[in-house]
């Protein structure tokens, strides 16, 4: 492919993960990494039939052999391009369950997908964000959160154990890297989000769920944010969420 910076969006399915790619396709062409080959190929469909570049890799972020398989084929595809932006969103480790009926399986589920698979990511993009040179925006980490990133609810000790693990790497990664130019930042989505799985989840405000597109829009300010001004953490939630 051509020398123009490129992003990467783990973590695909049809709703927060196929709108972040759609924006980022606007301006890159975009890798779409996911566990399953089915997530991603109707969007790496969509995308290049409208215009825009999009590939399609499968990977086990947990895995640190799937994720070096993965980022060889990246390497391959975009030997001379910059990486601009790096997206984790992986949804995996939610388990909501009473914790005497938890196993020792499903609990680590939490941070292996969240804590480990972030680590994983972290581990082979930040070399070629530090390397990226002549972008027009500073390069850039995003990492999903949730509202259990801040909170350990009854019944979600799985999730919460992986999205603290999640947030205190964001948050130590944004004070080492920041210094650096790389714009590390944590997106706390604390509500339901309007995708296929929840369509049928009725609330007393019809507007009370978030919408995907406009995640991915805070995505890519977050990216567009000089060095100025770098934000670490947003937390974004329907105008009806309590919190």
């Amino acid at each position: 492919m051509a020398t123009k910076a490129f992003a990467i969006i783990a973590g695909v399915g049809p709703g927060t993960g196929a709108s972040i790619a759609r924006r980022f396709a606007k301006a890159y062409p975009v890798v779409l990494l996911s566990r399953n080959s089915a997530n991603y190929e109707p969007l790496v469909k969509e995308i290049n039939a409208s215009g825009g570049q999009a590939v399609g890799i499968s990977a086990d972020l947990s895995d640190s052999s799937s994720v070096k398989s993965a980022f060889e084929k990246i390497a391959q595809r975009f030997s001379s391009s910059p990486l601009a932006a790096a997206i984790f969103n992986p949804g995996g480790g939610f388990v909501r369950k009473p914790f005497l009926e938890l196993t020792e399986q499903e609990f680590t589920a939490g941070y292996e997908s969240q804590g480990k698979g972030g680590f994983n990511f972290a581990k082979n993009t930040l070399p070629l964000l530090l390397k990226a040179t002549g972008l027009s925006f500073p390069p850039t980490l995003i990492f999903t959160g949730a509202t259990a990133s801040l909170k350990g609810s009854a019944n979600f000790a799985t999730f919460a154990s992986g999205k603290f693990a999640l947030r205190a790497l964001t948050q130590s990664l944004a004070r080492e890297f920041g210094p650096k130019g790389v714009h590390v930042s944590h997106v706390i989505v604390d509500g339901v989000i309007d995708i296929p799985r929840t369509k049928e989840w009725k609330f007393e405000h019809e507007d009370a769920k978030l919408s995907p597109d406009a995640i991915a829009d805070t995505y890519w300010h977050l990216h567009t944010q000089p060095r100025t001004t770098f934000a670490f953490e947003i937390d974004l939630r329907p105008y009806v969420e309590k919190w």
